[in-house]
């Protein structure tokens, strides 16, 4: 993946599609956790932590690691376990992380407009290296 200083990261119980981009170019890569929802569901409750969860997580940070402004959205509680994640084990990343918000299900072209947008202000405030 190249060092595009943008990131975007939309994510749920089924996917993370993570796009690097700049005002032309983007790259997406997508990441699926080694297991069903209803399995993470049932070790949640059941208060049993999965690896597998760590395998995507870490994949997901990784695809990041490089960006200098992030977005993580999604539709339910997957970015801010996501955002945890990164703060327990990154800690270096969580600066970068501009926004979080949720979005419900959106196209890649709109998901990249909108990150896009949001994350144009920041690019007045802050050096691209």
């Amino acid at each position: 993946m190249s060092d595009h200083y943008h990131a975007a990261v939309w994510i749920d119980g089924h996917e993370a599609r993570v796009f690097r981009f700049n005002a032309e170019d983007a790259e997406k890569s997508v990441f699926h956790p080694h297991h069903s929802d209803k399995e993470r569901r049932r070790e949640k409750q059941s208060g049993h932590e999965n690896p597998d969860d760590a395998l995507f997580l870490e994949s997901v940070t990784q695809a990041i690691a490089s960006a200098g402004a992030i977005l993580l959205s999604g539709p339910s509680q997957e970015k801010t376990v996501l955002r945890k994640y990164i703060e327990r084990k990154h800690p270096h990343l969580k600066d970068a992380i501009e926004v979080i918000e949720a979005a419900d299900h959106p196209t890649d072209g709109e998901f990249l407009a909108h990150a896009r947008k949001a994350l144009k202000v920041e690019d007045r405030m802050k050096p691209q290296i």
